[in-house]
């Protein structure tokens, strides 16, 4: 591992049933996958949660260090594409509906908002610089 890695993160998933999985974290977490017949999460609706949930928490972190949020939302959304080379999302987007007091405090974080934002789409976020980056997925059988 070099000075700029960390160590490696991993994610288990079980079936549960035909098309039903479950995703275990590390921690002892779960989530339930499935192909969108049932209301668990599909691959492509937890890639996009992936998305806004990391740039979430960098948001968050940023803003409420100023002011509690009245509201905070984020939505991330793409348009699924199928092309000569396969099925894959385009037009990927990330939207922050956040709303602060009216006070010099909620002014100061609503300020830094946009900077907020920037900051972790251009540094932070693993999840959308590995998507922009185009990272390399290399599958296996064991």
């Amino acid at each position: 591992m070099t000075k700029n890695e960390s160590p490696a993160v991993a994610v288990g998933l079980n079936r549960r049933a035909s098309r039903k999985y479950s995703a275990i974290n590390a921690r002892g977490g779960a989530i339930s996958i499935g192909d969108g017949s049932d209301a668990s999460f599909t691959p492509v609706e937890l890639l996009l949660a992936a998305l806004a949930g990391c740039s979430a928490i960098d948001v968050d972190q940023a803003t409420s260090r100023h002011q509690s949020l009245r509201h905070f939302q984020v939505t991330a959304s793409a348009v699924k594409q199928q092309d000569g080379d396969g099925n894959k999302l385009g037009d990927l987007q990330v939207r922050f509906n956040l709303e602060f007091d009216d006070t010099l405090e909620g002014v100061a974080a609503q300020a830094i908002l946009p900077r907020a934002v920037e900051i972790s789409h251009a540094k932070l976020c693993t999840v959308s610089r590995t998507i922009e980056a185009g990272e390399r997925v290399r599958m296996e059988v064991v």
